[in-house]
């Protein structure tokens, strides 16, 4: 008999011995199905955050429900109309709320949006994620305000003020997490209810522990906002002293190319190298009389790491992809085994280095670039990540990092050697060859003095955010205990 060729290899033939597999399992009372939302998936009173919801719920007092402490609530689904940036209110998406520094890519129609009122919040509100990677939560500061914030995204409001520090604190906790993950509901993409939310137990702790708590969030939003503010006055000062970039064409209308650009070293026939954009920002540096140096003058090595198979396990070190170098305080979900790797050291950032993110859409983190710090060189970074090692004694890392993420003069040099259709990729020998502007010496390390700043204080808060989420879970162990 003849088999025919396939394209996938064959099933492996069913095993005659049990057990094929172990089932995880429990027995729960029956009134415990019909109270609340009457869940009947087994995931639910399986998991590690059901036992920790009955462990506070079986304290007689100390303990209330979230709703008594908090207002949670959430605006109703966004049908926006997109416009143009010209006449619409700018946008962000639940995971862009969480990035280092939000950029809106949509704009909506301020006049013709339902309770417009509703999608913007204030300083220091509590946005929890529903969708998805459900129960993360953030505080919003000064680039989320005026704009409107996607309905994917929790509110909470605590009934006082000095309920917010303990409130949010008590939201980041691990426990807490593990609780709202347990309520999560759906089968590919996972959600969270404000009902779920209103449920939670939430010990009631002292004055002196409220008002603790109250004033090192107070500390986190102000230590983001001189970051923010850091970053824009060193953007300012970049921007200013190249002056202003006048692009002659819409680029969305076509455009023309001298054919003696399209046969250059690289040989590059994509629209988009050639860009009116870039070329009217190299332009600029020409008529401001602006030396410029190649970015491999200015550091010691510009590279990647190659690929290999990353085998992950508890025992691992902190493992962060492009993702979580680019967001606000990410998770550490994965820690990798070092050992599987021939040059693991490699793969660690040391303080003072700037990576990239080589991968990912040209609207997205591709060409994002982060300052490295004591703060990273305990993580594994991910080998799809550029890094860039700077001559400190040509250039100031900071400096760098300006004239490298500048939204306007910086990244739009970097996008243009993108290739690649559905994920974009950039190659170590083209960021290489970026064209650094110089300024004066004194104005780049004024320059960079702020974007250091800047990536000091985020450090800072990232920090303290975490050592707060940690004396929450101290005080919810301390109460069941």
């Amino acid at each position: 008999m003849v088999i025919r060729a396939r394209l996938s290899a064959p099933e492996p033939p069913p095993r005659e011995e049990w057990p094929y597999h172990r089932a995880k399992w429990t027995a729960v009372p029956a009134r415990l199905l019909m109270e609340g939302d009457r869940r009947m998936e087994a995931e639910n009173y399986l998991s590690y955050g059901y036992g920790v919801r009955i462990a506070i719920e079986s304290r007689a007092k100390g303990w209330v429900r979230l709703s008594d402490l908090a207002h949670v609530w959430q605006p109703s689904r966004l049908k926006g109309i997109q416009v143009g940036p010209e006449f619409g209110t700018p946008f962000l998406a639940a995971t862009q709320v969480f990035d280092v520094r939000p950029v809106p890519r949509k704009w909506l129609a301020l006049d013709r949006t339902q309770a417009a009122s509703e999608r913007f919040v204030k300083r220091g509100t509590i946005l929890v994620t529903c969708s998805g990677s459900v129960g993360r939560a953030t505080l919003a500061f000064t680039p989320h305000l005026n704009i409107f914030i996607t309905h994917d995204l929790l509110r909470v409001e605590p009934e006082e003020e000095r309920l917010r520090g303990w409130v949010y604190a008590y939201l980041r906790a691990p426990k807490a997490r593990a609780m709202m993950t347990s309520s999560r509901y759906g089968h590919i993409i996972k959600h969270l209810e404000t009902s779920h939310l209103n449920a939670l137990p939430i010990p009631k702790p002292r004055s002196s522990v409220l008002d603790h708590f109250n004033r090192r969030v107070s500390e986190i939003i102000a230590y983001r906002e001189r970051a923010y503010a850091a970053g824009l006055e060193a953007e300012e000062m970049f921007a200013a002293s190249v002056g202003d970039v006048v692009i002659p064409v819409d680029p969305e209308n076509g455009f023309e190319s001298l054919s003696s650009s399209l046969f250059g070293k690289r040989r590059r026939l994509e629209a988009t190298y050639h860009t009116p954009q870039a070329t009217a920002i190299q332009e600029q540096f020409d008529r401001s009389n602006l030396k410029t140096e190649a970015l491999s003058e200015v550091t010691e090595r510009v590279w990647w790491m190659t690929r290999f198979k990353r085998v992950f396990g508890d025992a691992g070190v902190p493992y962060l992809s492009a993702e979580e170098l680019f967001t606000v305080n990410p998770e550490i979900t994965k820690r990798v085994m070092v050992e599987q790797a021939d040059n693991a050291d490699d793969f660690f950032p040391r303080a003072g280095w700037l990576v990239m993110a080589c991968s990912g859409q040209t609207y997205g983190l591709l060409a994002s670039v982060a300052l490295m710090t004591q703060h990273h060189e305990h993580a594994f970074l991910s080998h799809d990540i550029i890094r860039i090692v700077p001559r400190t004694e040509r250039i100031r890392p900071g400096y760098l990092l300006a004239a490298l993420g500048h939204p306007k003069l910086g990244r739009p040099l970097l996008l243009r050697y993108a290739y690649g259709t559905s994920i974009p990729h950039l190659e170590p020998t083209d960021v290489a060859s970026f064209p650094v502007v110089r300024l004066e010496a004194s104005i780049e390390d004024e320059i960079g003095v702020r974007m250091e700043q800047a990536t000091e204080l985020r450090v800072r808060a990232d920090k303290l955010e975490t050592d707060i989420a940690a004396e929450a879970e101290e005080v919810l162990d301390q109460f069941i205990v």
